[in-house]
């Protein structure tokens, strides 16, 4: 009986101890699950964290020229851009045509001809001009004849020697005479065409100074009423048409001066100044139509049609600025990059053996006016006056960067 009681006694100390042994291993494996769930947040935390320095070597320094510099108050105008085309007012552009049809007997020009008010283009055959010059000298002749007539009859009646009904009638025709004569006068001074002489001839004269442009007719073609046959233009009136937003109008005004470039050749910077603003939109696109005068001697070269774009020049303030250059884009946001300073530090003899690093950090900033080359600053936080900042090479660090940060060793 002793032996089966301590057998039991056994038993149980031994099933005991194991569900001590399996609480402690639960316990064990709990806390090494924790562990490992910690350490992946704060894995996961430091890989969503942004990079936002970068380091070179002075290898990578010198081959990708980084330049350096400060921030600057710089006296910089406001704008507003806008794009455009150069054109002329309406006087002083001119589609030629013609009152008679007829057929093209001679052109006198070439097109890019200067043409004074009057120059004969060309001139052109029609017979019924003919009978236009004969009905003139038929009716002024005939009111020679009546003139003469008239006279007498008014003479007879004064004297009632004639009944006043004949007089009447001498006088009528002779009105009408004067009517049919004044009418073919008109006509052949509208054509161009002499009243002396007798031809069939029509010339096409120009109606203003300029240029010739299109010509739209050869020579034994039938040329059609109505019909442009050459265009002249005036380009001494250039000026330039923009198109301009309705949330920018509040801020336009005439006598503003604009800088613009055509769209083809921004090479050269030519200046103009608003002398008009339309009242009403243009077709669907919500703009507004400002007319921009060009002085004579920057308008020498240019021809109505050339597409621009501009910069009208709203206010003028002294701000904070930076060769904009010195400004990137990364997605939504802007920065620069600004030198870090050298800390002293204990190095190894190892890390002295590794050429020279220097670090760049990203800087968030807020971009404002852009002209004559520099940007209009503002910085999110607070950085030191003195703070040297990358004017050349940021785009350089800011793809380093975005790739990983330092370079490996």
């Amino acid at each position: 009986m002793n032996i089966l009681e301590n057998l039991t006694v056994i038993t149980m100390t031994i099933w005991t101890q194991r569900k001590l042994a399996y609480g402690l291993l639960l316990i064990v494996c709990s806390v090494m699950l924790f562990s490992c769930n910690e350490k992946k947040a704060e894995e996961k935390e430091e890989e969503e964290k942004p990079q936002t320095e970068v380091a070179l070597n002075e290898s990578q320094y010198k081959t990708v020229g980084i330049e350096t510099g400060f921030v600057e108050n710089r006296n910089l105008n406001k704008v507003i851009k806008a794009n455009g085309y150069t054109t002329v007012p309406p006087q002083n552009s001119a589609e030629v045509s013609t009152l008679i049809g007829g057929t093209v007997k001679d052109i006198f020009v070439l097109e890019g001809t200067f043409v004074n008010k009057g120059k004969v283009l060309a001139t052109i055959q029609n017979l019924e001009v003919i009978e236009m010059q004969e009905d003139y000298h038929s009716a002024t002749a005939n009111i020679e004849y009546l003139q003469l007539e008239y006279n007498r009859q008014k003479t007879l009646s004064d004297e009632n020697v004639n009944p006043r009904k004949v007089f009447q009638e001498v006088k009528s025709k002779l009105a009408a005479e004067r009517a049919r004569a004044q009418a073919a006068k008109n006509k052949l001074d509208a054509l161009h065409v002499s009243t002396k002489g007798s031809t069939s001839l029509v010339p096409i004269v120009a109606p203003i100074s300029g240029y010739v442009g299109n010509i739209k007719i050869a020579k034994g073609a039938y040329a059609q009423t109505g019909i442009t046959l050459f265009e002249v233009v005036d380009n001494s009136q250039m000026h330039l048409d923009l198109n301009v937003y309705e949330k920018d109008l509040g801020s336009i005004s005439i006598g503003q001066v604009i800088d613009f470039v055509l769209t083809n050749q921004s090479n050269k910077s030519i200046k103009g100044k608003i002398f008009g603003i339309n009242k009403s939109f243009s077709n669907e696109s919500k703009t507004v139509a400002v007319h921009a005068k060009i002085e004579s001697d920057d308008a020498k070269g240019l021809i109505p049609g050339m597409y621009v774009s501009a910069n009208i020049n709203i206010t003028n303030a002294t701000v904070p600025a930076l060769p904009k250059d010195a400004v990137v884009r990364n997605a939504d946001k802007y920065f620069v990059f600004v030198q870090e300073e050298e800390h002293a530090e204990h190095k190894s003899e190892e890390e002295k053996t590794h050429e020279k690093e220097t670090h760049f950090k990203a800087i968030e900033v807020i971009p404002g006016t852009t002209d004559l080359g520099f940007t209009e600053v503002k910085f999110v936080d607070k950085i030191d006056p003195d703070a040297k900042i990358v004017t050349k090479g940021a785009f350089y660090l800011l793809s380093a960067m975005k790739g990983g940060g330092e370079h490996g060793h």
